[in-house]
């Protein structure tokens, strides 16, 4: 079985979507602007919000989804224990299909950022 590149594959779909921006400026454009706004800092913190759409991503079984969000869960500053529960949420969610995905999104935060969050010494 082959294991998905999710950093490839949020690429890929990066320079996709950025062409149909180019081609469909108005749907593409209304979409991104949904996006900024609705992940911007507000009464929940941008990361909180990430890893909503991540374990919505997992639940309903979007595998470029899982690619954006784990990426963008990471440039939040979501820590590797905080994506993982929001994976055991989404399975709670979703059942046993959100446990298929969540191991692509396993897969995902492993590439994204593969050594495990440091703890300071305290």
């Amino acid at each position: 079985m082959m294991t998905t590149s999710y950093i490839d594959y949020h690429r890929h779909l990066e320079e996709h979507l950025m062409q149909l921006g180019r081609e469909l400026p108005g749907p593409m454009g209304g979409l991104a602007r949904l996006h900024r706004k609705a992940v911007e800092e507000g009464a929940l913190s941008a990361t909180t919000k990430e890893l909503m759409a991540l374990a919505i991503s997992v639940a309903i079984g979007c595998e470029g989804c899982i690619a954006y969000h784990v990426h963008d869960a990471v440039a939040a500053g979501a820590t590797r224990q905080e994506r993982l529960e929001t994976i055991g949420v989404a399975i709670l969610m979703g059942g046993g299909p959100a446990s298929m995905y969540a191991a692509h999104a396993l897969d995902a935060i492993e590439q994204f950022l593969p050594e495990p969050d440091l703890v300071p010494a305290g």
